[in-house]
């Protein structure tokens, strides 16, 4: 006898699970890397829910917005690792990629921009990489919506991994807010249609 049944496959757009990449701890909190995390924190205030403590990661699951329920969440495995937080959470969720939207920095979108990608690969972003090898590669695991917060790539190739993990200049946190604002009225519009083949993956000014 089977003791818990399994969730039943919500409806199409029912549920958005927006995940915001970064990696935990304080000494991470202000890093280019984890402007994904800064999103959903925004996020999360307006929506009026908190995070919690949900094991691999931090889960804000009572969000509401346009008739969708809003689950919000932020691994705590660290970034080269989100991966396996995320396919558990998709799995307790009884969601696909399809209902997935994450927040991820961009080194290859000049800082203050901000765009939407439908599908496809992971761009180097080993976050998103870690996401897609969790889902099954082959198997529409990059089959998911990401936005892509430019921070600029600001170093010569090789010297990625410390500008990622270096805090923002002085110039762009005056501008910070601003793109974090961009980044969630991007999200938002999503939300509101869930249906991102009908949003133009980059437009002008941007």
């Amino acid at each position: 006898m089977r003791l818990f049944k399994p969730r039943p496959r919500p409806e199409p757009g029912e549920i958005v699970l927006v995940i915001g990449l970064g990696n935990p701890g304080a000494e991470y909190e202000e890093t280019r890397h984890n402007v994904g995390f800064l999103v959903v924190d925004e996020m999360a205030a307006r929506l009026g829910v908190a995070f919690k403590d949900a094991g691999h990661c931090s889960l804000a699951d009572n969000g509401s917005l346009y008739d969708r329920r809003v689950i919000l969440a932020k691994p705590r495995t660290y970034m080269n690792r989100s991966g396996g937080a995320v396919r558990g959470l998709l799995k307790a969720h009884g969601l696909g990629p399809a209902d997935l939207l994450v927040v991820h920095d961009d080194l290859d979108i000049e800082f203050g921009k901000v765009r939407l990608k439908r599908t496809g690969g992971d761009g180097g972003q080993r976050g998103i990489r870690s996401i897609i090898a969790s889902l099954g590669r082959g198997e529409g695991g990059g089959d998911f919506s990401r936005i892509r917060v430019g921070i600029g790539r600001g170093t010569e190739r090789g010297n990625e991994a410390d500008y990622v993990l270096s805090p923002f200049t002085r110039h762009e946190r005056e501008e910070l807010n601003a793109v974090i604002d961009t980044a969630i009225d991007r999200v938002f519009e999503l939300i509101r249609i869930w249906d991102r083949n009908r949003i133009p993956e980059g437009r002008k000014g941007d």
